[in-house]
């Protein structure tokens, strides 16, 4: 009988050495707790907040101290499903909004609200519906960032006592009835080709002045150009017919040779093709006369010359005065005039 109430004891023994070990493991186990970074506990000790548990190693009374859900001390991102609002001009319009918050305080987040969650998402639609309700269709598309702010202000404001701050809210998309969107589309393509005719229009209006600028420059050009080519074509005329001028008197020609390179130039002033009607000057039988009185007067010269180079006969005695008289030598003959062609009428 001894033997077996010693072996029963022993078995006690061992039971309870295996009782306190796992009830020291237990003890630990709910003693010891290890927070990651950027979570934050908040620890209750018999029902009552008693302190929030940062990172790192922390110790805790078993069986009395409480240890409540780690909270995310990060940013968090969290996107709302659409929801309906009605604008200004009584449109319905359907609008996501996405909302970037942060906790910042774990005991109010656990204590102030009880789904902080739901609360900012609740608090996002009804503030949303009261700043874009105040706004019609087309300033709501377009003043995104004047309702994002609103937004955020307000959001803040409110959830600051929960231990939350709203950092950013932004409106993903606002869509429209399809029947606006149809209308809206119709606008937009109207708008376009007006944009498009208008800028037709100026390119048309540019390109025609510029043509038109360029075309009075080139004339202006041209015309200056001319004016200068006469200006130096006058200029070459003077010179020729100064220099001639001074020739022909340096030369000093008497009368017939200028009559006869009068003559000479009558003929040229009837060419050319176009020339149908030539007119004779009045000069030209003054002309004439003179180049007869000239080559008269030459062949007088050559005459006399040659009366004076011939030897002269012996005088006969006592020839008896003649009563006729030697002949005179006749004139040249005038050179007749040129009966002038009759006028062709134009």
């Amino acid at each position: 009988m001894s033997d077996a109430g010693a072996f029963l004891g022993q078995l006690f023994l061992i039971a309870l050495a295996i009782v306190v070990v796992i009830f020291v493991i237990v003890v630990l186990v709910r003693a010891i707790r290890v927070v990651p970074q950027a979570r934050a506990g908040v620890v209750e000790r018999l029902g009552r907040y008693h302190k929030t548990l940062t990172p790192g190693l922390n110790l805790l009374v078993p069986f009395i101290d409480k240890l409540r859900p780690l909270l995310d001390l990060r940013e968090q991102v969290v996107s709302f499903p659409p929801q309906p609002v009605i604008t200004e001009d009584n449109l319905v319009v359907s609008i996501d909004t996405v909302v970037y918050f942060q906790i910042t305080d774990a005991r109010a987040a656990t204590y102030e609200i009880a789904n902080y969650l739901v609360a900012v998402e609740q608090l996002t639609t009804t503030t949303l519906r009261n700043v874009v309700g105040g706004l019609n269709l087309e300033e709501a598309l377009t003043s995104r960032d004047n309702i994002n702010g609103q937004l955020r202000v307000v959001l803040d404001e409110a959830t600051g006592k929960w231990g939350i701050r709203v950092n950013r809210v932004e409106l993903k998309s606002i869509e429209p009835p399809v029947s606006i969107q149809d209308s809206m589309e119709q606008q937009m393509r109207a708008e376009r080709s007006r944009r498009a005719q208008i800028l037709t229009a100026e390119g048309t209006k540019q390109a025609a002045i510029l043509q038109a600028e360029g075309e009075r420059q080139s004339q202006i050009l041209s015309a200056e150009g001319e004016a200068k080519a006469r200006v130096l074509r006058a200029e070459g005329e003077a010179k020729a017919i100064q220099t001639v001028f001074d020739a022909i008197h340096a030369g000093n020609p008497d009368g017939p040779l200028l009559a006869y390179q009068y003559l000479q130039t009558l003929p040229k002033i009837a060419e050319g093709q176009s020339n149908k009607l030539w007119i004779v000057p009045s000069e030209l039988t003054e002309a004439l006369k003179g180049v007869g009185a000239g080559f008269g007067q030459t062949v007088q010269q050559m005459a006399a010359g040659a009366a004076a180079a011939a030897p002269r006969p012996p005088k006969p005695a006592q020839e008896a005065p003649s009563s006729v008289r030697p002949p005179e030598p006749a004139p040249a003959p005038a050179v007749p005039a040129e009966p002038a062609p009759p006028a062709e009428p134009k």
